[in-house]
């Protein structure tokens, strides 16, 4: 893990390749999508299956392509209890932290107008959650139980099954407890065109929400306006800023829990003190020969790791401003007084015993979150994802006399006449 100086040019040059890769898609990868997207929306069920077969290695049809009850009762059954105790306890927490964001309709009354807004559920949403040769229940969890607390009344979810056809148990026992019943076999871009046109086979949703690769990124992207989309998200991001009195070890353990994730992947240290970013350095040398994903993660450092030794904890919360990381982690001795200097960062963890790893599965808050810098305007996926919140509006035949004026005065002040004469018209005799 390269050791760079905060203003160097080796450290802008760092900077800049980091910053390269946000919100960007290869137009490549955005055509191969487009491809897949209108083949599906033309083809339906047919062009479905074709491209599961070509991607996934899956043969499907109509009445295959559903997980069936029976499956995830056997999927249930090949947990160990352990496992399953673990998922439960994320979703309890989840549910918790989750049910805390429920909004309710209110209304104002003030001398003969009523104004208010109204929180109603999507009715259909769709979650996509990416699988194959790797499961992630806790996606499963993060995306979908939100959406039940908002009270969606239908949950679709697609993932890409493995070589032998079946969904991994972990996914679909993760599927049931968020209540989950709609379950489908594919992913990818065909997943998202799916959900996005609807076939025979996969009904059209209103909104899809969860992660993906560049590929998914690219289609959510463009099927957004046929329907609504949580965010585009981009390979994960770890930024971590460490006095003088931190774990090398610990900082070293955490970076590497993000670049073992992705080739493209990024993992960065902020540190005033050199000996600080040496250790750590020396510790992620030491502890990636261990890891089973180390090829990724040593990709993953190659490219978008570093260790940037600032002149204080100010400067280290400045350029993690400038980055607006998906994932920050304060690991100084008061983080909380470091806290109100941090502006943009998806999640925060506060402290060298709340880890990201943390947010990762049980924390309770959502792991879906903004990248790519999107931290600068974005949120985590949250129950006001899944929720439309229409405006409403009720005045007395007084009240509305008396704005008339006011009301005429605006229109006309912007030009549109025909809006004045609405109003006009509704003067009292």
């Amino acid at each position: 893990m390269r050791v760079l100086k905060a203003g160097s040019p080796e450290c802008q040059a760092f900077l800049a390749h980091l910053k390269a890769r946000q919100g960007t898609i290869p137009a490549e990868v955005e055509q191969s999508a487009r491809a897949i997207l209108e083949s599906v929306r033309t083809g339906g069920d047919a062009a479905l299956f074709e491209q599961a077969a070509r991607f996934d290695g899956a043969r499907l049809d109509a009445p295959s392509v559903r997980v069936m009850p029976e499956e995830i009762t056997e999927a249930y059954a090949a947990l160990a209890p352990a496992s399953l105790e673990a998922l439960e306890t994320a979703a309890s927490r989840i549910r918790a932290f989750h049910l805390r964001q429920l909004r309710a309709s209110w209304f104002a009354e003030e001398d003969g107008a009523i104004v208010g807004q109204l929180c109603r559920p999507l009715e259909r949403v769709g979650i996509y959650v990416p699988g194959g040769t790797a499961a992630y229940p806790s996606t499963v969890l993060m995306s979908a139980i939100p959406a039940a607390i908002a009270g969606v009344q239908e949950i679709v979810m697609c993932t890409p099954v493995r070589r032998d056809g079946r969904v991994a148990s972990p996914i679909l026992a993760a599927a049931h407890l968020a209540g989950v019943r709609a379950i489908y076999k594919v992913g990818g871009v065909q997943a998202v065109a799916a959900m996005a046109y609807g076939t025979a086979s996969i009904p059209k949703v209103d909104k899809i929400v969860g992660p993906g690769n560049i590929y998914v990124a690219a289609a959510k992207r463009l099927v957004f306006g046929q329907v609504g989309i949580d965010m585009i998200a981009g390979p994960t991001e770890l930024l971590v800023i460490a006095d003088e009195e931190a774990r090398a070890d610990w900082a070293a353990a955490d970076l590497l829990s993000q670049a073992e994730h992705d080739p493209v992947s990024s993992a960065v240290l902020l540190t005033p003190s050199q000996r600080m970013a040496e250790e750590v350095s020396d510790e992620v040398k030491r502890q990636v020969a261990a890891l089973p994903r180390r090829d990724i993660a040593e990709a993953s450092l190659e490219g978008f790791g570093a260790a940037v030794v600032v002149s204080d904890l100010i400067e280290a919360a400045e350029l993690a401003n400038e980055v607006a990381p998906e994932h920050l982690e304060l690991l100084v001795k008061d983080p909380w007084a470091l806290l109100p200097r941090v502006t943009h960062a998806g999640a925060i963890f506060l402290g060298g015993t709340s880890p990201e790893v943390l947010g990762d599965y049980l924390a309770g808050p959502s792991h879906v979150l903004p990248t790519g810098g999107t931290a600068r305007f974005a949120s985590p996926l949250s129950v006001d994802d899944f929720v439309r919140r229409p405006s409403l509006i009720a005045f007395s035949r007084e009240k509305l006399e008396s704005l008339v004026p006011a009301l005429v005065e605006l229109a006309r002040l912007e030009g549109l006449e025909g809006h004045a004469r609405a109003a006009a018209i509704r003067r009292l005799p």
